[in-house]
């Protein structure tokens, strides 16, 4: 028996990366899978089978976040499947390929594309998917921050502030949805070894001397703790953040 066991959970990013993880995990918990994706069809599918491979159902949808017909239209196919949404992962960001610059340099449109992904995405999701987990009476919305909301980041002044923008979101929704029985919390990665990151900056590379438990993080070292907000076992927990970093920042 799986902690998720008849569950639904909606994981957009899903075509690679963390979304693949967190996907095939909470497949892993018994949770039926709405996979999501803006662009990487292909890597969806491979999402897809994996999930099915595992023993649950994996419906795949090609969304734009940012949309608020597409969100709407992702909750609405997951409810036509499944008839019920019980787990939001918010994972959908734009980061891969994100080149650092001066904020002097950084362009409006870029800030908005950024803006737009990542904090109005997660509250666009949250929207759509609200009204299956109110008139269930709970639901848990996962969001996905960052660690340098909290250290800071040369170079990627718009990517810090979205993250910013997705703890406060993270906090605001919590007090609003409380009472609906619906947990909105927060978890925080540090620089992870995915292919997102990979085009940011060479992981080989990456100093771990100011992380405790000296090592580069993997997408595994996420997953379980998605696990446990999507689960019953964290009930009484909300408007939280948990980092996960290896001990790089701590608050």
């Amino acid at each position: 028996m799986g902690r998720l066991d008849g569950r639904v959970a909606v994981v957009t990013g899903a075509g690679k990366g963390l979304g693949k993880a967190f996907c095939l995990k909470l497949a892993q918990e018994g949770a039926d899978i709405v996979a999501v994706t803006r662009a990487d069809v292909e890597g969806l599918e491979q999402t897809g089978q994996e999930v099915r491979a595992l023993g649950t159902q994996a419906l795949l949808s090609k969304i734009d976040v940012s949309s608020e017909s597409d969100a709407f239209r992702m909750a609405q196919e997951a409810l036509e499947k499944f008839g019920r949404i019980d787990i939001l992962v918010n994972n959908a960001a734009y980061y891969y390929g994100v080149h650092r610059k001066s904020f002097t340099e950084i362009g409006v449109e870029e800030w908005d594309r950024m803006m737009a992904v990542n904090v109005k995405g997660p509250w666009l999701c949250a929207k759509a998917v609200f009204p299956a987990m109110k008139e269930q009476g709970k639901g848990k919305i996962v969001n996905l921050a960052s660690e340098v909301f909290f250290t800071g980041s040369q170079g990627f002044v718009h990517y810090v502030a979205s993250k910013g923008g997705v703890i406060g979101l993270t906090r605001a929704l919590a007090i609003e949805l409380g009472p609906y029985g619906i947990c909105v919390n927060a978890v925080a990665p540090g620089y992870t070894d995915t292919e997102a990151s990979r085009t940011i900056a060479d992981v080989n590379k990456y100093d771990t001397s100011k992380t405790p438990l000296k090592r580069l993080e993997k997408p595994d070292d996420l997953v379980g703790v998605v696990a446990f907000l999507a689960s019953d076992e964290s009930d009484f927990i909300t408007g939280q953040t948990i980092l996960v970093d290896g001990g790089r920042a701590m608050h």
